[in-house]
């Protein structure tokens, strides 16, 4: 029972980690984005 539980929090936080790291690129990449607009004016 515990072992599952360590086994499904591992999961969980592998997920969450993979979930920041992707929030984290499609904020780099939105500034990315909103530099090459303010560039243009």
């Amino acid at each position: 029972m515990s072992q599952e539980t360590k086994k499904e929090k591992k999961k969980k936080k592998k997920k969450e980690k993979k979930k920041e790291k992707k929030e984290k690129k499609e904020k780099k990449e939105q500034v990315a984005v909103e530099a090459e607009e303010n560039h243009h004016y």
